[in-house]
């Protein structure tokens, strides 16, 4: 057996030995942005892994059209957190692209770094992982060509922007065209919604990426936002610089207190931008950076132009008709559901793992306190760029597969997670939506220091807990 630490496996305590037995390989299940960034960081690391990935190229949801069907990207989708914060730790991306790149070069940056990391050799393309089961101390890896792979370890990597969420069905039945925001590609695909009347149903990025867009396409198109939750809109630059770089953006001025972060934040916003009832839109029931913010430089001056129309949530339908909560009503041609996406892991049996209203029991958003060998790259949604903090999940992953890294017994992990998630709850609410919230430098912080104490854990052979 390969010497390496003390630790439990399957269920009993196990000295000396490698989680990744018995067959000393990792799965890593997707090549998108999470998917490829775990590989390298196990290839650095020199661990075996095979990648399997549906689609026939990496990237994930920045492949436009993805040929694997659960991309999403719309034509003009591009980052929103700016390019220089969300470089990965020695790639950076190149200096010749702006400040917020669009899809196709955040895919071209991807595609540059999984061959600058030697990965395509590792990833089997247009391998549909089936099912995962729990095998003999591994897992048994099966694939839709009837193919079965047996594993120590599995990283799952699959993303959580692939299954549609939908709000609940509300009275009456609409006769028009309704669309997922996974749908939308531009104003005039899948179908023309160019001079047609649109509602769309959201607060988040996409929502307002896609009602500006609409509004903008032709002085015809009447645009409906509907939302349900207040949200902070934020500009993407402020002082002729992106806003994540500067020091009045929230999430800096990390050195002063958080009460008074919050405060000369909020100063700074009424100053630079105003408040969101002047543009008709709900008041926020958190302060900014306590709740994932809405990023747009065109949605505030197309609501005062009147060229898109703030509603409240829809309360029913009546053939063309949809009629709002704040008791008005419109004759529409399409509604358009950007109300996010619910987690799925259809490769697991739900009686082994699942995700009730995106709920799931995770130690730092990485390791499963119930399944010894499982882990999670990516299953977050930070307030900043999500490539460092899946480069930063996949060290940590890679050391203790590597066996530098000690975890806490599992009844320690389960404690922690729980107390996690209350502060999740406390600070963000206990919307679906926000269960995986995590604050970029916050987070960081805390991955850091649990590596150190996790290397401190290893090297002193610290004896861990079978799952309790």
């Amino acid at each position: 057996m390969d010497r390496a630490y003390i630790g439990y496996y399957d269920g009993f305590v196990v000295t000396h030995a490698r989680l990744h037995r018995p067959q000393n390989q990792t799965c890593v299940i997707g090549a998108g942005a999470s998917g490829i960034i775990a590989c390298a960081e196990l290839k650095r690391r020199g661990l075996p892994f095979t990648c399997f990935e549906l689609g026939e190229r990496v990237g994930g949801l920045w492949l436009f059209k993805n040929a694997n069907g659960r991309g999403g990207a719309y034509r003009s989708l591009r980052i929103n957190t700016s390019r220089d914060r969300s470089s990965l730790a020695g790639f950076p991306m190149p200096a010749d692209y702006p400040d917020y790149p669009r899809h196709e070069l955040i895919a071209r940056y991807l595609e540059d770094y999984a061959s600058a990391s030697e990965l395509h050799d590792h990833i089997k393309f247009q391998s549909h992982v089936v099912t995962v089961r729990p095998d003999g101390g591994g897992f048994e890896v099966t694939l839709d060509s009837g193919a079965r792979e047996r594993f120590g370890a599995v990283v799952v990597a699959n993303g959580h922007h692939h299954k549609p969420n939908f709000p609940p069905a509300v009275p009456g039945k609409f006769a028009g065209v309704r669309l997922h925001s996974s749908e939308y590609v531009d104003p005039a695909e899948p179908l023309s919604l160019v001079g047609k009347c649109v509602v769309v149903v959201g607060f988040g990025n996409s929502a307002v990426d896609i009602a500006s867009e609409l509004a903008q396409s032709a002085p015809s198109t009447r645009v409906l936002l509907s939302v349900r939750r207040g949200a902070w809109v934020l500009p993407r630059y402020a002082l002729g610089r992106p806003l994540d770089q500067i020091g009045s953006a929230p999430g800096a001025l990390r050195w002063l207190p958080r009460s008074l972060r919050k405060s000369l934040v909020a100063l700074w916003y009424r100053a630079a931008v105003g408040q969101p009832e002047q543009f008709g839109l709900p008041t926020p029931d958190h302060a900014i950076g306590d709740a994932h913010p809405t990023v747009s430089d065109s949605l505030l001056p197309l609501i005062r132009e009147g060229r898109i129309e703030v509603r409240r949530e829809i309360a029913g339908f009546d053939g063309e008709r949809v009629a709002f909560a704040d008791g008005s009503d419109v004759r529409a041609d399409a509604v358009i559901y950007a109300t996010g996406y619910q987690l799925d892991f259809p490769f697991f049996e739900t009686s082994y793992l699942s995700a009730p209203n995106n709920e799931l029991e995770l130690f730092l958003r990485v390791f499963s306190p119930a399944h010894a060998g499982l882990y999670f790259v990516g299953l977050c949604q930070p307030l900043g760029p999500i490539f460092p903090i899946a480069q930063a999940q996949a060290q940590l992953v890679a050391s203790h597969l590597a066996g530098d890294y000690a975890l806490p017994s599992p009844a320690e992990m389960r404690r922690l997670a729980r107390a996690e998630r209350e502060s999740v709850r406390d600070r963000y609410g206990s919307s679906p939506r926000h269960t995986m919230q995590v604050d970029f430098d916050d987070y960081l912080t805390a991955l850091s220091a649990e590596q150190r104490a996790g290397s401190t854990r290893a090297a002193l052979g610290t004896r861990q807990s079978a799952p309790a």
